[in-house]
């Protein structure tokens, strides 16, 4: 029968065998997958993808000993800048170790800011590469503030400090202004920046006509901590956004992209709202400019007028005298052509009226012969027509009920007909 192995005994081989076999110390390049801290121990997940398609090609756990990590912790803070975070490209110095207990890992013993940061470096020079590239880099920057920037939007912590700083540097300003201030509330630093922030700028997106600007500020937060706004979507939102942008993140070191892109970048919250209290106070100089130039200008206009009007009242009693001789003279004029066309006018109106006098007179007497001579003709004719002549003649006219009858069936029986003759009348009853 072959020997079988117990486990802590089969461990304890490979431990040798890992011992011997790696006894040196490897720099090894890879991307912090995860990384917590716990009892002073830093426990780091790390993975290395294919670089087209982030498919993870290689998975291990690294350990730093407490007794090690606040010096690599710090080392690392003072050369990147900032702290170890997810999602960061690092070269760890590492050795192998196999634990009965725990397994296998790989321990650190120093990590190297200067790789870190040129990855850093070389992301933050791609992110600029394609903002560039897609025309939108200068895009905010290219926005005007408006002269009265009093509606601000702000994203920052919800607890955060730098917002109440903000809130009184702009409520307690040397001049007495007003603003308005709403907070969008964002997590500032950590896995959940970039994500955070692009919410409340799409919150602030749907109320955009109540703002003037937006104040990204990280207030009370780390101030090495930059790596969340060094990311392309929100680059791109920060870009294209519709307002004015200023952020306040509250570091000297590195300028962010978010930094580069926006529209005013000053270093903490209070300088963010100092800097939105100058401009308010410069427009207030350039009124107060504007209104001295104004009255300044009207004054001296009004000065001018007055000479003006002065001159004009001296010459004006002169120029009125020389206007009315022209006046009086132009209407004597006009009156004398007046009368002189009224008097031809009825003098061949009444030379006309004389003509027509000479001939109306011969019109109007042959127009009387020749109605007298056909009244004479009508009144013959008439006389021709009379009915008394037909009854002296003999004749007579029988009348029914005032009309002559013409045929006599059509009287009924009983009848009153009337027969008139040249010297009387005569009544008869028809049976």
């Amino acid at each position: 029968m072959q020997r079988h192995w117990t486990l802590l005994e089969l461990n304890g081989l490979v431990k040798k065998v890992v011992e011997q076999k790696l006894p040196d110390e490897y720099w090894v390049e890879a991307e912090i997958a995860d990384l917590h801290e716990s009892g002073g121990h830093c426990y780091i997940e790390l993975i290395q993808k294919q670089p087209n398609t982030n498919t993870p090609v290689a998975k291990a756990s690294a350990k730093c000993w407490r007794n090690n990590w606040l010096i690599v912790k710090y080392n690392f803070i003072r050369g990147a800048g900032q702290p170890l975070v997810k999602g960061m490209k690092a070269l760890l110095r590492v050795y192998a170790q196999f634990h009965e207990n725990y397994g296998f890992s790989w321990i650190i013993s120093d990590i190297d800011p200067t790789f870190t940061l040129g990855d850093m470096a070389m992301k933050r020079r791609e992110i600029i590469r394609i903002l560039k590239e897609e025309g939108v880099f200068d895009e905010n920057r290219k926005l005007t503030l408006p002269a009265f920037a009093q509606r601000i939007a702000v994203i920052s912590g919800l607890t955060a400090a730098g917002y109440g700083d903000f809130c009184n540097q702009l409520a307690n300003n040397p001049h007495g202004y007003y603003f308005r201030t709403q907070l969008f509330p964002s997590i500032m630093q950590g896995e959940g920046v970039e994500q955070g922030i692009i919410e409340a700028l799409n919150r602030i997106n749907d109320n955009l006509d109540s703002f003037d600007c937006v104040v990204i500020t990280r207030g009370g937060g780390s101030t090495s901590d930059l790596s969340g706004f060094d990311a392309l979507n929100l680059a791109r939102n920060v870009a294209n956004f519709p307002l004015p942008i200023i952020t306040g993140i509250g570091h000297d070191r590195d300028e962010s992209v978010l930094d580069m892109i926006s529209f005013k970048r000053v270093k903490t919250p209070t300088a963010a709202a100092d800097f939105l209290v100058e401009h308010l106070h410069q427009v207030d100089v350039l009124l107060d400019d504007m209104r001295d130039r104004i009255i300044s200008h009207t004054t001296a206009r009004m000065h001018a007028e007055r000479e003006r009007l002065s001159h004009l009242a001296v010459r004006i009693p002169s120029l009125f005298a020389v206007v009315k001789t022209k006046q009086t003279a132009y209407l004597d004029t006009m009156m004398q052509r007046i009368t002189n066309a009224a008097r031809r006018r009825v003098d061949n109106a009444n030379n006309r009226v004389e003509k027509l006098q000479q001939r109306i007179s011969p019109l109007v007497q042959r127009k009387i012969t020749h109605e007298k001579h056909r009244l004479e003709m009508l009144s013959q004719r008439t006389q021709s027509l009379d009915p008394q002549n037909l009854l002296e003649r003999g004749y007579s006219i029988t009348l029914y009920e005032g009309h002559a009858l013409r045929d006599p069936n059509s009287l009924p029986k009983g009848a009153q007909i009337t027969t008139r003759l040249q010297k009387g009348i005569l009544k008869s009853t028809v049976n």
